[in-house]
């Protein structure tokens, strides 16, 4: 029995008292596209959890640009559902943040910039960095 299998059996169904995993079938947070003819499309999600706004209240800062970093790739690492950059698309949460890492000045400006206008579009009462 491999792995995969020992997950499917562990996985809480329907009506047994647990949260179900979400699956195909279930709804995804909508997401908005933004677009730049250097820096490509980057796809971001248009929900976020209490949890995770609670959590970007209490990011801890030692100093004003320590905390607007922080603040900035956090939002990226919570609301990236995609980013196509040269051509290659960037889906999973980790390459999404390697790739958000690795960002020349100007991209990580535009990011900033996109980042701003989605908060103050979906999430008003959250400040943005």
């Amino acid at each position: 029995m491999g792995k995969r299998s020992r997950q499917r059996q562990r996985r809480p169904k329907a009506g047994d008292g647990l949260q179900p995993v979400r699956g195909a079938d279930q709804p995804r947070a909508p997401t908005t596209t933004y677009e730049h003819a250097s820096f490509g499309v980057l796809e971001l999600r248009g929900a976020m959890s209490p949890g995770t706004r609670r959590q970007y209240a209490e990011l801890p800062a030692r100093t004003r640009e320590d905390a607007w970093h922080r603040a900035v790739e956090f939002l990226f690492e919570r609301l990236a559902a995609r980013w196509t950059a040269a051509g290659v698309a960037y889906e999973r949460q980790a390459e999404l943040l390697a790739r958000f890492r690795m960002a020349s000045a100007d991209e990580r400006s535009w990011i900033r910039d996109v980042l701003r206008e989605h908060v103050a579009d979906h999430f008003p009462e959250i400040e943005a960095p």
